[in-house]
């Protein structure tokens, strides 16, 4: 039987109830979620890079919708808009080449 410790969908004790599988339930501490979540960040990007699924984009999406509640990151729609109009986004899909 393989082992976790991670942070999960709000739904999937419910499924695993449903299934008879055992677990252990916690709750994270705000310092701890916040951890837990750019793990989560990090193992759904990587994900999304070996599948390229839209499924996994969807979960790479749910993820930063969970990190922009938290105080820290409330700002973060506003910062992206000033790089945006500071820099400029991806549309033109500029690949640059050179030494650094």
């Amino acid at each position: 039987m393989a082992e976790y410790n991670k942070l999960v969908r709000d739904g999937v004790p419910e499924m695993l109830d449903t299934k008879g599988i055992g677990y252990e339930k916690r709750i994270a501490s705000d310092a701890e979620y916040r951890v837990e979540l750019v793990r989560k960040l990090v193992e759904e990007v990587h994900e999304f890079e070996e599948a390229g699924a839209i499924e996994e984009l969807a979960d790479v999406m749910e993820v930063i919708a969970a990190l922009r509640t938290l105080s820290e990151y409330a700002e973060v729609e506003s910062i992206q808009l000033r790089k945006r109009e500071e820099r400029g986004g991806f549309k033109e899909r500029f690949i640059l080449k050179g030494q650094k």
